[in-house]
């Protein structure tokens, strides 16, 4: 595979055998942040879970304090008086069965997250097999189940983000833009290995946090070292 310049450049700055504190790693996230656009900063955490077995499940949602630096658009499943309550929020599209036809029929995927009330997960229950494996199918562990759906829209608009284990016991998140500079990722980082390791199974044996990296989306992973996050 043949390695553009600037990720040449960016590869340069660091030591790729080398596990680094995570404010470093930041740092050197930053510098090797090269493209032309914001870069997305994500952090990537292999856990010693297996995710085959439910009582090893790792799910949650956490809101950044600095959000993500992308404009979320949110679907919202609602009806009666919530429905005002969900425009007044923020939410771009409320509804119910016509959103899930759309869906259906059109293979419309204009939206970046769904929230729905209770009463309304009979219509979006078929919704499961298409919504499901884009990760995007609401539930009451991260939140966006519930009766007070315009405070989950507020959350979500806020930089609201769901973290979940994928088949290879990885999690996969954003925690900002490169722009962020340091500090804002800093906290953002924070908050969410912080959440990470408050949802450790109990069944979960040995080490939890196997590895740890931080890439943005055009540069190289850079290691931490995983001792300094538990």
């Amino acid at each position: 595979m043949v390695m553009g310049k600037k990720y040449s450049d960016s590869v340069k700055l660091y030591d790729r055998s080398k596990n680094y504190d995570p404010a470093e790693a930041i740092a050197l996230v930053c510098q090797t942040s090269k493209a032309k656009f914001d870069e997305t900063i994500e952090l990537h955490v292999r856990l010693g879970v297996d995710s085959r077995h439910a009582d090893q499940q790792v799910r949650g949602a956490v809101v950044l304090p600095n959000g993500t630096g992308k404009k979320v658009r949110v679907l919202v499943f609602t009806k009666g008086e919530a429905v005002a309550a969900a425009e007044a929020a923020g939410a771009e599209y409320v509804g119910g069965a016509e959103y899930a036809d759309k869906i259906m029929k059109e293979n419309w995927f204009d939206f970046d997250v769904v929230i729905a009330s209770p009463d309304m997960m009979g219509v979006i229950g078929r919704l499961g097999k298409v919504l499901g494996p884009k990760g995007l199918m609401p539930s009451p562990k991260a939140g966006t189940v519930t009766p007070d759906v315009a405070k989950a829209v507020t959350e979500a608009k806020a930089g609201k983000i769901e973290y979940r284990l994928d088949k290879t016991n990885i999690i996969h998140c954003p925690i900002g833009k490169a722009s962020f500079g340091a500090e804002k990722l800093q906290q953002n980082f924070d908050t969410l290995v912080g959440a990470i390791i408050k949802a450790k199974p109990a069944s979960a044996k040995g080490q939890y946090i196997k590895s740890c990296v931080l890439a943005s989306t055009m540069g190289p992973g850079i290691k931490i070292n995983s001792s300094k996050l538990s």
